[in-house]
């Protein structure tokens, strides 16, 4: 009796998620493709945004056909207005349950260097993006008592390390706030603070990654799969890996000008 109790309840969760929709950014590749993957085997619909069409249709493709589930394709340059507007428009007349920030990229270059138009342009794509469209979501899952958000942020958040570093660190402090406002909610809000994680990130950013050993690289797959479960559980910050969790602690015990060299130097050394 009670086993068939289970299967029933089971059964009735799987139908309530065939009308729950994630809309994941940056899905095509890496950390935000391995969320498309793990949610569609939950049972929510995907709703995929990224800047490459045909990669759009091809992962909604596989998500239909392998998960069974709905898929709805984004195309969007989030660096852009036009973009962002495209995706708030989305979220402003549909019913997101879970919504996955995790576009982004990197440059290879001291600021002093680089060119103001791709700082200004990530600024919007790691920082304004994610928190006009978690903005929009908020209210709503706040009015209906569940939903999740997760921010995908970084461990070089923690050290200094240029703009990238800064607009992580916004982005976890951001989700940490946001947690702690939702507390006694069922809305769940986490920052994912992966360390090196083997994706197409560093390749596009044309930084150098040679020197790396193979145990400092994390698995996309394993790395996101701990997050839902860190989420899931009430987890404010998910950092994937022993590793990454040890320097963590480490980070936060060394002296601030020790660390602001450290997270410099591995920025040289990527370029």
């Amino acid at each position: 009796m009670a086993s068939l109790r289970v299967i029933a309840r089971n059964f009735t969760e799987k139908v309530l998620k065939m009308n729950q929709w994630a809309l994941v950014t940056g899905a095509t590749a890496g950390i935000g493709e391995s969320f498309t993957r793990l949610l569609a085997s939950q049972r929510y619909n995907i709703v995929l945004v990224a800047r490459d069409e045909n990669r759009l249709l091809e992962r909604a493709f596989h998500l239909r056909e392998k998960y069974g589930v709905e898929t709805r394709v984004i195309r969007a340059d989030l660096s852009t207005a036009d973009g962002m507007t495209e995706v708030e428009t989305f979220l402003h007349e549909n019913k997101v349950d879970v919504l996955i920030n995790n576009a982004g990229f990197g440059l290879n270059k001291a600021f002093t260097h680089s060119d103001i138009h791709d700082e200004t342009a990530m600024l919007d794509v790691l920082v304004k993006a994610p928190m006009r469209f978690t903005h929009i979501v908020l209210p709503q899952m706040k009015a209906r008592n569940s939903g999740t958000v997760i921010n995908v942020s970084s461990v070089a958040g923690f050290i200094a390390g240029g703009t990238y570093s800064a607009s992580k660190s916004y982005l976890t402090v951001f989700s940490e706030s946001l947690h702690t406002e939702l507390r006694g909610t069922n809305v769940h809000v986490t920052a994912l603070c992966p360390g090196f994680t083997r994706t197409e990130f560093h390749e596009r950013g044309k930084m150098k990654m040679t020197g790396l050993p193979n145990f400092a690289w994390l698995s996309a797959d394993q790395l996101v799969a701990d997050a839902w479960r860190d989420s899931q559980d009430g987890c404010a910050v998910s950092v994937p890996g022993r590793l990454y969790k040890a320097l963590l602690i480490l980070i936060r015990i060394l002296p601030r000008s020790i660390v602001r060299r450290v997270g410099m130097g591995i920025r040289k050394k990527q370029r």
